[in-house]
């Protein structure tokens, strides 16, 4: 804080430490002044008010999640779909299986009782053979 008394703006009358300090003050009080005026307190300080490298790259980084997290949930929601639609699908095809068996099982059924038929109608047709008479006679 002393200037030496080589330094050109020197002053060559010697200042009591006291005004010293008096000057130094007022310096200090014309710089809040002219550099930070009333009001202004408030602000926030040079290096908050410009925005850094990295609070853009944590602002894309939100992004980025944020896209990836809507696109999640749109893959999901058309595996659901396409879910909805394969059971849908299974479930038609189910009601034909299930028809035909039924189909299936009647006509199961109706060659069963043709079947009895035919082999009653051979077990009287052997019958009658072995006692000799001829089939013609039996009628049906």
């Amino acid at each position: 804080m002393q200037r030496s008394s080589r330094d050109p703006g020197a002053r060559s009358i010697p200042v009591p430490e006291d005004r010293k300090l008096y000057v130094v003050d007022s310096i200090n009080d014309l710089h809040k002044l002219n550099f930070c005026p009333e009001g202004s307190q408030h602000l926030l300080p040079p290096e908050e008010k410009t925005p850094e490298a990295g609070s853009r790259s944590a602002d894309g980084r939100s992004r980025l999640l944020f896209l990836g997290l809507v696109l999640a949930l749109m893959v999901s929601l058309v595996l659901v779909a396409l879910v909805t639609f394969l059971i849908i699908q299974t479930g038609s095809k189910m009601d034909n299986v299930s028809q035909r068996l039924a189909a299936e099982g009647k006509d199961i059924d109706e060659l069963k009782k043709l079947n009895s038929m035919i082999v009653q109608r051979l077990n009287q047709l052997e019958a009658a053979q072995n006692q000799g008479e001829s089939p013609e006679q039996l009628g049906p």
